[in-house]
């Protein structure tokens, strides 16, 4: 597929200053009149297939998503404000979700939640479903986004915060952390507390490939890797279970026995390490140490207590919803890209 050029200037600087593309701007790409390009986007069959065309490729080079709410919404505002997590089922986002919805209450608007999942098809969808609506905000887990899901974004003229991430290039605003810098952290603290042998047991998704790759690296650089150089990694799929955890330490320990110190991408995982580390009279923390993440509120309850790693989803939600109001209510945000980096919780299992 060949690059297509970009919408002309007038059309970017008609969004910018009315909040969104509108169907106006479209026809004006495409040659037709308003009316026509309704139809060839309502009733295509009531348009030549050279103007459908032309109208499709309109839409295609803009992103515009048709506004299926306009007729209803004299002011613009649904005083929904959208939030797209990969699942519901993982306690890690709970924090964040309960952060978002108090503070967007507060202020009069209402959370529609959504779960995209862990594949990019889905929430492309999931986002031309929103965009449609016409949310007044739209926070966004991670950073990795589909071109076409990038675009229609922009133009949607909709207030956008990635959160859980870190890119030098957001689509508007960001609140997150950097995996790369919490793997290599994890590494350096095993170092630290007399780790010698370490290996990862982590989900497939890509912010947990950063996280292990960083975290392989830097181990490398301690020498911490076993006699071929390699730190052992066990990927496990998303979201993670009890049962990879133990699936996983038994299949790292099967290929490495003198492992000493584990580090688990989630706090499920690093429950089901422990379990399976306790079936086979494993001592933790002497014989084998087991580091989590996300700081679940089972983590300090399990015995021994988890030691772990601490993202501030209530700092994550409340800052998001902060930056989304402030846009709604047409204020600048001064700082739109906000790190709060994370913090190694010393318990028991380290």
């Amino acid at each position: 597929m060949t690059d297509r050029p970009d919408p002309p200037a007038e059309t970017t600087r008609r969004r910018r200053r009315h909040g969104g593309l509108t169907l106006r701007d479209v026809a004006k790409l495409a040659g037709v009149a308003p009316i026509t390009a309704s139809r060839a986007l309502n009733t295509p069959e009531q348009v030549s297939p050279e103007i459908l065309a032309r109208v499709r490729d309109a839409v295609e080079r803009t992103g515009y998503v048709p506004n299926i709410l306009a007729g209803g919404l004299a002011s613009r505002q649904t005083r929904l404000v959208a939030a797209v997590v990969p699942t519901i089922s993982s306690p890690v986002f709970l924090e964040m979700i309960e952060a978002l919805t108090r503070s967007l209450t507060a202020a009069g608007y209402q959370l529609m939640l959504g779960q995209s999942g862990y594949t990019e098809s889905r929430e492309d969808e999931l986002l031309e479903a929103i965009i449609g609506r016409r949310a007044d905000g739209v926070v966004l887990t991670g950073v990795m986004r589909s071109p076409g899901a990038r675009r229609r974004l922009l133009a949607s003229g909709i207030p956008v915060v990635e959160t859980w991430d870190l890119t030098p290039t957001p689509i508007d605003m960001l609140v997150g952390f950097s995996h790369s810098r919490l793997g290599s952290a994890v590494a350096a603290y095993l170092h630290g507390r007399g780790r010698r042998r370490v290996a990862i047991i982590s989900a497939n998704d890509e912010r947990a490939r950063q996280r292990t790759a960083a975290f392989i690296q830097t181990a490398q650089a301690l020498k911490l890797a076993g006699p071929d150089g390699q730190v052992p990694a066990c990927y496990v799929g998303a979201p993670t279970t009890v049962g990879h955890g133990r699936s996983g330490l038994r299949e790292l320990l099967a290929a490495h026995p003198d492992l000493d110190a584990v580090f688990c991408s989630s706090d499920m995982l690093a429950m089901g390490v422990l379990n399976e580390a306790n079936a086979q009279g494993i001592d933790v923390p002497g014989r084998l140490g087991v580091i989590g993440l996300g700081d679940q509120s089972f983590a300090r309850d399990l015995h021994p207590a988890l030691t772990t790693v601490r993202i501030d989803g209530n700092v994550i939600g409340e800052t998001a919803a902060h930056f989304i109001l402030e846009r709604i209510a047409g204020r600048r945000v001064a700082e739109p890209v906000c790190d709060i980096g994370f913090t190694i919780v010393e318990r028991s299992t380290i």
